[in-house]
């Protein structure tokens, strides 16, 4: 293990149609990638890109787009579509973390089928469609938890509409709750480094990995070709809001430096670790409350210090 001094590392995340798609505290994702960027002396700023704005995929470190009502998402439709649908796919080909809640997801997919009015082209960006059945049919509401990466992740999700993949990858397999459709078990929908979801404003604040996952994904692709000899600098860790820049102990490891091969390789770049007790309790008590037990003591042990 190498340390070096670390320059400042900043990241700008747009934020689409922030007033637009805002229900379900879909603000907390972002809120949650702020504090923790900031408790690495990382700076974290957040551009809102409404109904109008052009997206210049060149600006931007990292994409969120969330869920709003139906009568909501039509003219963001027409405008992620005649205005906005470039530069998105262009970040998203060029590896741009993006996570796309809900009528984000929605919209990210081939289409949405409201259960009146016309359908709502999307981008396409996920090979995936949605089709709400009308008010007849219960929407998919409540906590749900799913599979992803060995791990699990926990979340909120409330929508009517059911969404169908076709070759995309989904994010998790649903171990309870609805996810997509109610019928298949799938959850989200993954494009490169492109994440759909149901899951709201509870899914990185209550699963501290998938919020590092996308931090860590912006940080390689922005500084994978470093200036100073072929290396990256990674992440510091903080006491109090300082730097621990001098402290080269394993609990509160500075800056790891990685060869280019590393730095230019497919998996993201791992970030010095925060206290995250609160938030595993909060993971864990969502699987526990879910019947989930294995999976709630599997994450204990992984993830909260004993």
């Amino acid at each position: 293990m190498t340390y070096a001094s670390v320059k400042p590392l900043t990241l700008t995340l747009g934020h689409l149609y922030p007033d637009q798609l805002n229900l379900y505290g879909d603000r907390g994702n972002i809120m949650t990638l702020q504090r923790r960027c900031q408790a690495r002396g990382i700076e974290l700023r957040v551009v809102g890109l409404g109904i109008g704005d052009a997206l210049a995929p060149d600006e931007y470190d990292m994409l969120f787009i969330g869920g709003g009502q139906d009568k909501e998402q039509a003219p963001v439709a027409q405008d992620l579509y005649e205005l906005k649908g470039i530069g998105l796919w262009a970040a998203v080909e060029d590896d741009m973390p993006v996570l796309a809640v809900c009528g984000g997801f929605q919209l990210l997919a081939h289409y949405y089928r409201p259960a009146e009015g016309p359908d709502m082209r999307g981008l396409g960006v996920f090979d995936a469609w949605t089709i709400h059945k009308g008010a007849r049919v219960a929407r998919c509401i409540g906590d749900i938890a799913l599979s992803w990466n060995g791990t699990t992740l926990v979340g909120f999700e409330n929508h009517g509409g059911r969404t169908y993949l076709g070759t995309a990858k989904p994010l998790g397999k649903v171990l309870k709750g609805f996810g997509n459709n109610a019928e298949d078990h799938t959850e989200g929908a993954i494009y490169r480094n492109a994440y759909g979801t149901y899951l709201h404003g509870s899914l990185l604040p209550k699963n501290p990995h998938f919020a590092d996952h996308l931090i860590s994904l912006a940080l390689k692709r922005k500084y994978k070709e470093d200036d100073d000899e072929s290396t990256i600098a990674a992440f510091s860790a903080t006491n109090n809001g300082q730097r621990l820049e001098q402290d080269t102990s394993e609990d509160v490891l500075a800056v790891t430096t990685l060869t280019k091969e590393e730095a230019t390789s497919p998996s993201p770049l791992t970030l010095a670790p925060l206290d995250d007790t609160l938030e595993w309790e909060a993971h864990t008590y969502i699987l526990e409350r879910l019947g989930l037990h294995n999976a709630a003591t599997a994450a204990i042990r992984t993830h909260i210090k004993q």
